[in-house]
């Protein structure tokens, strides 16, 4: 029993220095110039504002990502792990990614795909503490409901709402 509260408070650790790292130091933000996909994420309800930049190629490989705009520490801090995890991902592979962290997140992923395979999440499993606070899952999710939507190449910016 004191295991289990030990390995929970480590991961409310890891969830924390995770989220303040990133938010501090996002990586991979900024505009990406040479971008072929793009999309924006909107969440009303905490006033976070995304746009997400790939880069995809003729085989559909990621090969490069990045992200602007502003929004809470959780928003900034998933935008910037989603841009670290999905460079070099096949598109597949990534909505894959996609499909694990926002059902991790106790959401519905906006494609009704399953992931073909079971994919390793690694640190993004450390955002898990944020179904603590269901309100907070809308900022996790948003950069990955707008990875989602670029891939698709839908026009109109996803929404948390």
């Amino acid at each position: 029993m004191q295991a289990t509260t030990h390995n929970q408070d480590e991961l409310r650790e890891l969830y924390r220095d995770l989220i303040l790292d990133h938010a501090r130091s996002p990586r991979h933000f900024g505009k990406l110039e040479n971008a072929t996909h793009c999309a924006e994420g909107i969440n009303p309800l905490c006033g976070d504002k995304l746009k997400m930049y790939f880069q995809i190629d003729a085989n559909q490989e990621i090969r490069d990502a990045k992200f602007e705009g502003s929004g809470c520490a959780i928003s900034v801090a998933s935008a910037s792990l989603l841009t670290e995890t999905v460079i070099g991902l096949r598109t597949d592979n990534a909505i894959d990614y996609f499909t694990e962290f926002v059902t991790l997140l106790g959401g519905e992923p906006a494609a009704k795909e399953t992931a073909a395979e079971k994919v390793d999440l690694g640190k993004l499993k450390a955002l898990a503490g944020v179904r603590e606070f269901p309100s907070r899952v809308k900022c996790a999710t948003l950069a990955w409901h707008a990875l989602n939507s670029a891939i698709q190449q839908h026009s109109t910016p996803v929404s948390t709402e």
